[in-house]
């Protein structure tokens, strides 16, 4: 890099050193014969000649290594031209006169210096020809007497050479930066190619008028003409349609317009185009561009088409508020909506209520009749429901045939009973169901915030309580949530006293239900559920007690005890089978939750790998930060995490970006719908299942009960099932049989 630079320099050198060898024999002229002088210019002649012919044939070694020969030609040219200038101080200064003697160490000074500043490709020469010209020079001022100006002239060949090195080494990293900067755009450059050859993503690029330039293939296509036709046009009229004239765009435009006025950067900028009349979504990036001035240059960037994954994230967010069945806002709605009337009754000092709905016989339609109908029944209950409702009431579903509705202001007191009277006899009327008369009533549980319940769980387990009261007289009945109200709670206060002694009187044990392969139905894994046989209770279901143990936080030691149990458990099966075990948000918000799990192992001599947690959407609206860091310490070993009942209750969207689980598990809800042919459905399992894959993970499909259901997940694309069909919950020694079977039937 240093000697490809002296081809540039050698004619200039060669030039200075020629006009002063004529200047100099011009003051010596009748001072020193003119053979010497001849000679002396032709031998100077002859060596710089022969050097700018050698520097020129260094123009190519910036392509390969030079060899110790070639420096040793380049050295030799300073050390001749150094002997003859020395020469020169040494024969013709005494020969003059004492001004042209000064005249003669000015010439040398300057070519000194000279070669400093200018040759500093070959600093090495430099160093050669001062030291022998000012070797050559102190002689001469020796010889003269001259002893001060001798000593002069001894330390400015010294700084002479240590400036020719310092300015040597600071071009030589000069140019070394010159050649990382120009290997750093080639390589920029050969990316960006690859880039747009291998992604879907393509290259954007504006002049200061932000009219574009530079079009690509890609982005000429997203543009839906060709390279030629945008090429030199605004890039906000290509995209912005009809509104270009009436200057009516959307407010993301606007923001994009911004950004290019004041010449800012931005970063995966959401904006809403139209190409050829269709509303598309694009993702923008750019970043300003400056000339070697500093001056402003335009706009580069990269931009990409995201209209499929934006729709797909709206239907998601929409899933994940609403229910699916009836269209209605879901639970995390309606806490969100009983929120915001707390707060606005207790600002305003006013009113808010909240009434649970539940539908009376409603069970025993669905045993008769299977739950297709008994669905088809929930879709005209939230149809006749939502046809109540006005601007200050929501509705919604809170699951199964449970429903609540939020009354905004309850101000009047007549506004409960009215309301719970009008719900009462509008779905106490008879039901068209596939040529079905049905006849369900309602029970309705109110509760008044605040007087009831300042925080919104306060406020729905107080309804919830009237609710029961309104079941247990009968049903078809309101009842308002009393103090006085202890019946029910005071069952389950008896339940709660024989759950805190359950554990040590070992009246739980496990059951566990299939999960098979949806391709071989081959057992994958089982889900461990807890069953509770009671010594004065008897069977309790896991839908009564599993609930009550969360609100008293038992299922902290119960859930570490299914934990351990079920990894004993299935340490005695085969290797390839996992284990899931539910955990609950209670259990994630312990501290010590990563240990229960390190325990569990270690005692059982289960690997990691075959265990899998399993948890619901609920534990996003607790405390989310230290459930995640639970979950991604468990995974750290090497166990994996599931989502159980997407979509059912709370948005988790954001979740599945930042937590990486591996499988997703669709509810029964979803997968009932589809076996129905409900659209909506089988919309929500196909975007689920590619989302999945999307994100590297596997799906589950829950509650499938034949084997028409079983076939028609498969051909959605989950990879496990879970269901009855394929298995009702078993013992371990139910599950081990089942093992053995599968081992006979594979050897058959």
């Amino acid at each position: 890099m240093q000697y490809s630079a002296l081809a540039g320099l050698t004619f200039v050198k060669s030039y200075a050193h020629a006009l002063f060898a004529v200047l100099v024999a011009t003051i010596y002229r009748d001072a020193v014969p003119m053979v010497a002088l001849a000679l002396w210019m032709a031998a100077l002649a002859a060596v710089h000649v022969r050097g700018a012919k050698f520097d020129r044939s260094l123009g190519e070694v910036g392509h390969r290594k030079i060899t110790v020969r070639d420096f040793n030609r380049q050295t030799l040219t300073p050390a001749l031209s150094g002997l003859l200038w020395a020469g020169a101080v040494l024969g013709f200064g005494p020969m003059g006169t004492p001004g042209d003697f000064g005249a003669l160490l000015y010439i040398l000074a300057i070519l000194i210096t000279a070669g400093m500043f200018f040759n500093t490709a070959a600093p090495f020469g430099v160093v050669v020809f001062a030291v022998i010209v000012g070797t050559g020079t102190a002689l001469a001022l020796a010889l003269e007497g001259e002893f001060v100006t001798m000593i002069v002239s001894i330390v400015f060949a010294i700084v002479s050479i240590v400036g020719a090195v310092e300015t040597g080494r600071r071009f030589l990293a000069a140019r070394l930066a010159e050649t990382a900067i120009a290997e750093k755009e080639e390589v920029v450059s050969l990316l960006l190619r690859e880039f747009e050859e291998n992604e879907a993503d393509w290259l954007w690029e504006v002049d200061t008028a932000r009219r574009l330039r530079s079009v690509s293939p890609r982005f000429a296509f997203a543009l839906g003409a060709s390279q030629a036709a945008v090429t030199g046009r605004p890039l906000l009229e290509l995209v912005s349609g009809a509104g270009w004239g009436e200057e009516r765009y959307p407010e993301s435009l606007h923001e994009l317009a911004d950004k290019l006025k004041n010449r800012e950067n931005f970063s995966n900028l959401l904006v809403e185009v139209t190409i050829h009349g269709e509303k598309r979504w694009w993702e923008l990036s750019g970043t300003p561009l400056r000339d070697e001035r500093g001056r402003f240059d335009g706009f580069r960037g990269v931009g990409s088409d995201v209209t499929e994954q934006r729709e797909s994230s709206e239907k998601i967010a929409y899933l994940a508020r609403f229910d699916t069945l009836t269209q209605l806002p879901n639970r995390l709605q309606l806490t969100e909506a009983l929120g915001d009337a707390l707060r606005y009754a207790e600002k305003w000092r006013s009113s808010c209520a909240l009434l649970m709905v539940d539908l009376d016989r409603f069970k025993a339609v669905n045993d008769s009749l299977g739950h297709m109908t008994g669905d088809k029944l929930l879709a005209q209950v939230s149809a006749r429901l939502q046809a109540l409702m006005d601007q200050d009431l929501l509705v919604g579903r809170l699951g199964g045939d449970e429903f609540a509705i939020v009354i905004r202001d309850a101000s009047d007191r007549e506004r409960v009973p009215a309301v719970a009277r009008r719900v009462i006899e509008t779905l106490s009327e008879p039901y068209q169901v596939e040529q079905h008369t049905l006849y369900v009533g309602a029970s309705v549980g109110s509760a008044i915030g605040p007087r009831d319940g300042r925080t919104v769980e306060e406020l729905m387990r107080n309804a919830d309580l009237a609710l029961y009261q309104a079941k247990d007289i009968g049903g078809g009945e309101h009842c308002r949530f009393e103090p006085v109200l202890h019946a029910s709670a005071e069952e389950r206060r008896q339940l709660e006293v024989s759950l805190r002694k359950a554990l040590g009187l070992e009246e739980f044990l496990l059951h566990y239900q299939p999960v098979v392969d949806a391709r071989s139905e081959r057992v994958v894994s089982f889900e461990a559920l807890v069953r509770w046989h009671s010594s004065e209770h008897g069977f309790v279901s896991p839908g009564k007690f599993i609930p009550l143990a969360e609100d008293t936080r038992l299922i902290v030691p119960i859930g570490k005890w299914v934990l351990r149990k079920a990894c004993m458990e299935a340490r005695e099966w085969p290797e390839e089978v996992k284990v899931n075990v539910n955990v609950s948000p209670e259990q994630l918000l312990e501290p010590d939750f990563h240990q229960d799990v390190v325990d569990a192992l270690a005692a059982s001599g289960l690997r990691p790998e075959r265990l899998e947690v399993e948890v619901t959407e609920s534990i996003f609206l607790r405390d989310a930060s230290v459930a995640r860091n639970a979950l991604e310490q468990v995974m750290a070993l090497g166990c994996s995490v599931a989502l159980d009942d997407f979509g059912t209750g709370y948005s988790s969207l954001g979740y599945l970006r930042k937590l990486r689980f591996s499988t997703i598990k669709v509810d029964r809800s979803f997968v009932q719908g589809a076996a129905q042919g409900n659209n909506e459905s089988l919309a929500i399992i196909n975007a689920v299942v590619a989302m999945a894959k999307s994100l590297d993970m596997t799906t589950t499909a829950e509650g499938v009960e034949n084997g028409e259901e079983a076939a028609l997940i498969r051909n959605l694309g989950c990879d496990k099932i879970q269901g009855f069909y394929f298995g009702r919950p078993m013992s371990n020694e139910e599950a081990r049989r089942l093992f053995r079977t599968q081992r006979r039937r594979l050897s058959a």
